[in-house]
């Protein structure tokens, strides 16, 4: 017994040691046959020296990505919309409708990835909206509306004014407001502080459009007198005609000098509401007809077509506004380029009206800014940032109570190098910083965590 005993303990023994088999390397050679290639990629960061250092550096590129990455309210969501402008003078509605709007219609809605097409009608003219599916080149679908605008242009009935065809994009609702207004200043010096403030507004390279709004713009009014007219034997039209040939210049060649070349130009602009005045409409009798003579010239502001009015209300102290406060006012709508950083331009259109304000505006005008995207863009931008940090910090402190320190280590390391290198990775594919991008971080961490503790359990 004792004999087969010990020959029953040993065989098995001396089977493993003598295949040289070591336990050991048994589990090891078992371990790496279970494992596929996700665990060999982790176990190669594991075993690497070189890891903490891609951590590391990891880290450092999110942060950076943070600081330059664009930020804004909305994402950039391609949805190309555009507005086509069609004219028929004299038209009612549904004449407009029947005879330029629903053969336009029908053309336009043979384009591919075109989602729906509406329109509206009125006397003498209409707009068509065509909307393209989401996620639809914006440049192609403005050639290939272009293109069937062109092809549908000469089916249009005679008189008809030539299709307009203008796109729509995110980027036209404007980020940043400023309001003119003073006690003192008229509507039309305010449209005129306006426009200065304007010209130097579109010189920023990032700015896409600055729109003016209320105000009155300065023109020369010419009020007939019936029977002045009728009395010197001169009709409207004969004053229309007379008018525009002599409102007009042209070239007429050049001569070259040894050391320069001129130009020539002949005819003239009228400069002044004299000048407007003063000209001859036609003759009677041998003598001159002079628009003054049958008509009142004014030079002054023209009739608004829009009204800003700048009042204080509960918060108008937060804006040094004045108790009280009612006045005229002229507001300038500045739209951005797409993927310009909103806070960015801010801060250099900013600058630049505190330049004007120094040396070009009167001191008693008054700038208000009375939207600011780029402001709350950062404000939301960074209470985000903020609650994703907090969000991993309770993820990280929840897993140390719950299933113990090495487990929270490696969710400590994991969430945050992920997070780093996505935001880093938005950056240079060219996306911006929003609120849908970084709720959509904020949800992910719960991904991220379930993804740890399986590695952790594995």
């Amino acid at each position: 017994m004792n004999s087969a005993q010990g020959s029953g303990q040993g065989d098995p023994h001396e089977g493993r040691h003598g295949a040289g088999h070591d336990p050991a390397s048994v589990r090891q050679r078992l371990a790496s046959r279970r494992i596929g290639v996700s665990g060999n990629i982790a176990r190669a960061f594991l075993e690497s020296k070189l890891t903490p250092l891609l951590v590391t550096a990891s880290l450092f590129l999110g942060a950076f990505a943070v600081l330059v990455t664009p930020r804004e309210e909305e994402p950039q969501i391609k949805v190309p919309m555009i507005d086509v402008f069609v004219g028929l003078p004299g038209a009612s509605a549904q004449e407009v409708e029947r005879r330029v709007i629903t053969p336009l219609e029908k053309a336009l809605h043979e384009i591919d990835n075109v989602e729906y097409v509406y329109s509206t009608s009125q006397p003498s003219g209409g707009m068509i909206i065509v909307r393209f599916l989401v996620g639809s080149d914006p440049d192609q679908a403005v050639v290939r509306v272009q293109a069937k605008v062109a092809e549908v242009a000469p089916e249009l009935p005679a008189g008809s004014v030539a299709p307009l065809v203008v796109p729509r994009s995110i980027d036209d609702v404007p980020v940043l407001a400023y309001t003119l207004w003073s006690e003192h200043a008229t509507p039309l010096e305010l449209r005129q502080a306006a426009q200065e403030i304007k010209a130097e507004l579109s010189r920023h390279p990032r700015v896409a459009q600055v729109t003016i709004l209320g105000g009155q713009q300065r023109v020369v009014s010419v009020h007939f007198d019936r029977d002045r007219l009728a009395s010197h034997g001169v009709s409207l039209l004969e004053v229309y005609q007379a008018l525009g040939a002599l409102n007009w210049r042209l070239p007429a060649g050049s001569f070259a000098t040894a050391d320069d070349e001129v130009s020539v130009d002949v005819g003239s602009f009228f400069r002044s509401a004299g000048e407007v005045a003063g000209a001859v409409i036609a003759v009677r009798g041998g003598q001159p007809v002079y628009l003054r003579d049958v008509a009142e010239v004014t030079d002054g502001p023209d009739e608004a077509s829009d009204y800003v009015w700048m009042i204080a209300g509960a918060a108008g102290a937060e804006k040094d506004l004045p108790a009280g406060l009612d006045v005229p006012a002229v507001t300038l709508a500045v739209s951005k380029k797409p993927g310009t950083n909103a806070v960015d331009l801010v801060t250099d259109l900013d600058q630049r009206i505190d330049a004007l304000r120094a040396h070009a505006l009167p001191t008693d005008l008054h700038v208000t800014k009375t939207r600011d995207y780029g402001f709350t863009a950062d404000e939301k931008s960074s209470e985000l940032i903020k609650h994703l940090w907090i969000a991993t910090f309770a993820v990280v402190l929840l897993m140390a109570l719950a299933l113990g320190r090495r487990e929270a280590v490696v969710v400590a390391v994991a969430v945050p190098t992920t997070l780093a290198l996505t935001l880093a990775s938005s950056y240079l594919f060219g996306y911006t910083l929003n609120r849908v991008t970084l709720f959509a971080l904020i949800f992910a961490i719960g991904i991220l965590v379930d993804d740890a503790i399986v590695v952790v359990e594995n």
